[in-house]
C-alpha cells in the first residue's frame, strides 16, 4: 500500500521530477497505416543481376527468371497501461496537492514517454546492419563516429536525415578528442562554446544513461529505417466512479516499433562491450 503523507503545514508545492521530452520522435516514420489492423505486411521486391547481351539467339537478354518477392510481416506487440486512484478524503486532508490532471500529465511525461523511447532506441539499435563493439577512449571517439558514417555511406543509405543518439559518456569523450577538435568544422566551434548540436552535418541527441541500451555508445539512424506506430493513446479521469470517492486515473498504450528488411543498412551501431542475452 502507498505510503500517504497528511499534511498540517507542509507547502501546497510539490517537489517535481526533472522530465524530459520524447527524444525519438525525430528517428521515426509513420509511413504504414495500421488503422483497423494490428499486423501490416510489407512486400519487398528483388532485383536481378546484369548479364551480357548475346547477339545471336533466342534468349539474347538472358533466361527470364520470375521476379519473386518476400513479406515483412509487423504485427503490435506492446499493450500496456496504468491506473491509480485520489480518495478525496486524502485529498482535502493534504491540502489538495493531488490533482488528478497534474498527476495525469506527471505519468506520462515520467513513465510513458521514457518507456516508449527507451524501447525504440532498443529496436533501432538493434536492427542495425553494421556495428562495431571496442571500448572508446577521447583519442578515437571522433574516428569511431567516421567509422559508422563510411559503413552507412557504403550500404548507400542516403546522407541526409541521419541522426545520432549518444551517451552521456560517449558525448563527452567526444567533445574531449583533439581529432574532433581540430578536424571538424563544428569542433572549431566547440572549443569556444562548449556546446554540440551536430557532427560533420549530423544532428546529435544525448541520451540519458539509463534510457540507452545496454553497451551502446552511440547509434547513427535514419527515420526511413523505423516505423514505430502508436495506435492506440487513452487517458481517463472518472470522478467518482462506482465504489471511490475521488478520482480514478487509467491509461492504455498501444505501440511497437518495427525496422524495416531493407533499411537495415541506414542504421550503425557502435557497442563497448558484448551485449549480454
Amino acid at each position: 500500500m502507498a505510503t500517504l503523507n497528511y499534511a498540517s503545514k507542509y507547502s501546497a508545492k510539490i517537489d517535481e521530477r526533472f522530465t524530459k521530452s520524447s527524444i525519438t520522435a525525430p528517428a521515426i516514420n509513420n509511413d504504414y497505416d495500421f488503422t483497423g489492423v494490428k499486423t501490416v505486411r510489407v512486400y519487398s521486391i528483388p532485383i536481378v543481376a546484369m548479364g551480357d547481351y548475346n547477339r545471336s539467339g533466342a534468349n539474347r537478354y538472358g533466361t527470364p527468371d520470375e521476379l519473386g518477392d518476400s513479406v515483412q510481416e509487423m504485427t503490435l506487440s506492446k499493450d500496456r497501461a496504468f491506473t491509480f486512484t485520489i480518495d478525496r478524503g486524502n485529498h482535502d486532508d493534504q491540502m489538495m496537492v493531488k490533482n488528478a490532471g497534474v498527476a495525469l500529465r506527471r505519468q506520462v511525461d515520467e513513465v510513458v514517454i521514457p518507456e516508449i523511447d527507451k524501447y525504440r532506441l532498443k529496436i533501432i539499435a538493434g536492427g542495425a546492419k553494421n556495428s562495431a563493439t571496442a571500448a572508446l577512449t577521447k583519442a578515437d571517439a571522433y574516428a569511431a563516429f567516421l567509422d559508422g558514417m563510411e559503413a552507412l555511406t557504403d550500404e548507400l543509405a542516403p546522407a541526409s536525415g541521419r541522426i545520432c543518439y549518444a551517451s552521456t559518456n560517449y558525448y563527452k569523450l567526444l567533445k574531449q578528442d583533439d581529432n574532433f577538435i581540430k578536424a571538424s568544422e563544428l569542433g572549431q566551434q566547440v572549443k569556444f562554446t562548449g556546446q554540440l548540436g551536430s557532427v560533420d552535418g549530423v544532428p546529435i541527441i544525448v541520451v540519458p544513461k539509463s534510457w540507452m541500451p545496454e553497451n551502446t555508445a552511440f547509434v547513427i539512424t535514419n527515420p526511413i529505417a523505423c516505423c514505430a506506430p502508436v495506435k492506440l493513446s487513452e487517458y481517463k479521469i472518472h470522478e467518482n466512479p462506482p465504489g471511490i470517492s475521488g478520482w480514478l486515473v487509467e491509461g492504455r498504450v498501444y505501440y511497437d516499433a518495427f525496422i524495416l528488411n531493407n533499411k537495415k543498412g541506414a542504421i550503425y551501431t557502435h557497442l563497448t562491450a558484448a551485449v549480454s542475452d
